[in-house]
């Protein structure tokens, strides 16, 4: 007897399941790179965020605990006094002097063109070492500079920070930037000045954001150490979208 009222279910054949399976992998392997690349960039900038922050609060206690209005006057003016800022605010585990070299940072680096730049730089007035959390820096004391705007004149020191040490991918604007290190304790491109910031007395009478993609686009692509490329991330909300 024929049972009426029930459709035979049909399954998939092997030959449906592989090209479905096949198609499912040429799509991942389009995206999966991207996903990939996304993922790290947040995470470099995460780090780089998370430093930046730290060093501008440790500037912040440093200025308090001497009743100081800036950096220059709480006595941050020598090498000695940056080596022991960095020391008594961070867990240092690696100390390199005054220079960009091994085992703080790789022995070379490429910028985001591919063109490889060696290290192993000295800075006569700076402190290098590498913290805890695999972070590594070199800062100049914030008054070795100097630079006058209608006729105001704003100190600061160069810095480098790598997010990861010398791990890869060392490659500028990835995981190492080159930023200033002013003498308010904030951390911005050549010419981001505290006087800039406050009174609008600005490098080249741009606006600060325009002065950061200008900066940017001249250097952050070829410049050493990713020169330029964190005043694009804080132009964009501390995101990498370049």
């Amino acid at each position: 007897m024929k049972l009426s009222g029930f459709n035979r279910l049909k399954a998939f054949t092997l030959a449906e399941v592989l090209v479905t399976l096949g198609i499912i992998g040429v799509v991942a392997s389009m995206t999966m790179p991207t996903l990939v690349g996304n993922y790290q960039k947040k995470s470099y900038v995460t780090q780089l965020q998370k430093v930046y922050s730290q060093l501008q609060q440790a500037a912040l206690k440093y200025k308090n605990d001497k009743n100081a209005v800036n950096l220059r006057e709480a006595g941050l003016t020598s090498q000695a006094e940056i080596k022991n800022f960095l020391h008594d605010n961070f867990n240092v585990v690696a100390d390199c002097g005054s220079a960009v070299k091994e085992p703080c940072f790789s022995a070379t680096y490429t910028d985001l063109n591919g063109t490889s730049h060696n290290t192993n730089d000295s800075w006569g007035a700076a402190s290098s070492v590498t913290l805890s959390s695999g972070v590594s820096i070199i800062l100049d004391y914030p008054a070795y500079y100097t630079l006058t705007v209608d006729g105001v004149t704003s100190h600061y020191g160069h810095m480098v920070i790598d997010v990861n040490g010398p791990k890869g991918p060392n490659r500028g604007g990835r995981d190492i930037f080159f930023a200033e290190f002013y003498d308010d304790g904030s951390i911005d491109i050549a010419g981001a000045t505290p006087e800039c910031k406050s009174q609008g007395k600005c490098d080249g009478n741009k606006s600060l954001k325009d002065m950061r993609e200008a900066y940017f686009n001249s250097n952050c692509k070829t410049g050493r150490y990713g020169m330029g490329c964190i005043g694009k991330i804080i132009n964009d909300n501390w995101e990498m979208n370049y």
